[in-house]
């Protein structure tokens, strides 16, 4: 079992930055992958970023590949999205998300139902 926490968001006016943090707890349980999604009013989750994290590498959809940055500090067991030339479309609800059994690795893109674990969400406002 792992609980994730997100933190971090914000309002921002366009071209500025934010950084999420989700910060994983819980006892017996092992990483496979992180992941962040977000979902704007009236439109579907999407898969934005991920990382594996047996091997490092990391995914980024196209809608924020180049700007955005996901990273972990593994003392802290904190994953980070660092989010930067932000734009109004980048205005949603972000969810932090973990999978504990693999699922995520079969698939080259994100899906919401490889994540097992999912945190609260937080979140970010982009005006322009």
């Amino acid at each position: 079992q792992v609980y994730l926490v997100e933190s971090g968001g914000g309002s921002v006016q366009a071209g500025g930055s934010l950084r999420l943090s989700c910060a994983a707890s819980g006892s017996d349980y092992v990483l496979v992958s992180m992941a962040w999604f977000r979902q704007a009013p009236g439109k579907e989750r999407e898969g934005i970023a991920a990382l594996y994290i047996s091997s490092d590498i990391t995914y980024y959809a196209d809608s924020v590949k180049g700007r955005f940055t996901i990273s972990r500090d593994n003392a802290k067991n904190t994953v980070y999205l660092q989010m930067n030339s932000l734009k109004p479309e980048d205005t949603a609800m972000y969810y932090c998300a973990a999978d504990l059994f693999g699922s995520s690795l079969s698939h080259s893109n994100l899906r919401g139902e490889d994540f097992g674990y999912w945190g609260q969400g937080t979140q970010v406002t982009v005006s322009s």
